[in-house]
């Protein structure tokens, strides 16, 4: 496996573990490393919980995607009718359409940047508060297993350049969580069901360092 980061504090568009929020520093244990390695992010949207949450989140704004589909495929068609007829209009017609179309595609990009805005900042809080959770299992599991450290490979900017695939905890932590909140998986979507559509990632704030122990 390739690409990580290191262990400890969650954010949501740059999720990182750091241990040194969780104690104080301490002299090294004696004895070899024992490394494990997670992406962080995609465990968190896999648990079952996870799922729930965002694909709920997805189908709140499902209603908002429609109208702005639909406010740009009016653009579209206002622009084509403009074209086509445009040298049988007047200057004076030809210029009032061309201003309604400008007022409705500017009508469209504040209403996209709204919506944008508004999912993000859904999406950060909903998420964030997840990983927290997320995160006590693995540093549970990291204890219980003998890790000394474990390293988020979310982002594609890591230190490392390969890991064993036995050093992933991934799957482990998500059935570990799934075990731990006892929400069950999703039912599966109808075959020939098509993918709802998915807005723009979201830019989440970091969320606090979980308390000291």
């Amino acid at each position: 496996m390739k690409r990580t980061l290191a262990l400890a504090v969650l954010m949501a568009s740059g999720l990182a573990l750091n241990a040194s929020a969780q104690a104080p520093a301490a002299a090294p244990a004696a004895g070899p490393s024992k490394i494990a390695v997670i992406a962080f992010q995609a465990a968190v949207a896999q648990t079952n919980e996870g799922q729930r949450t965002l694909g709920d989140l997805q189908r709140k704004f499902e209603p908002k995607q429609t109208q702005l589909k639909n406010l740009n495929d009016e653009i579209e068609g206002l622009k084509k009718q403009l074209q086509a007829q445009g040298d049988k209009l007047s200057a004076a017609e030809s210029a009032a359409r061309a201003k309604v179309i400008d007022d409705k595609t500017k009508q469209l990009q504040r209403q996209a940047e709204d919506a944008r805005n508004d999912y993000q900042s859904e999406m950060g809080e909903v998420f964030n508060t997840l990983a927290s959770k997320v995160y006590e299992v693995v540093e549970s599991y990291a204890k219980d297993q003998g890790y000394t450290m474990v390293i988020d490979v979310s982002q594609q900017q890591t230190p490392v350049l390969w890991a064993a695939d036995s050093t992933n905890i991934g799957a482990a932590i998500v059935a570990a969580y799934n075990t731990k909140s006892g929400v069950p998986a999703p039912p599966a979507a109808p075959a020939g069901t098509p993918a709802a559509p998915k807005p723009a990632a979201p830019k989440p704030a970091a969320p606090a360092a979980a308390p000291k122990k």
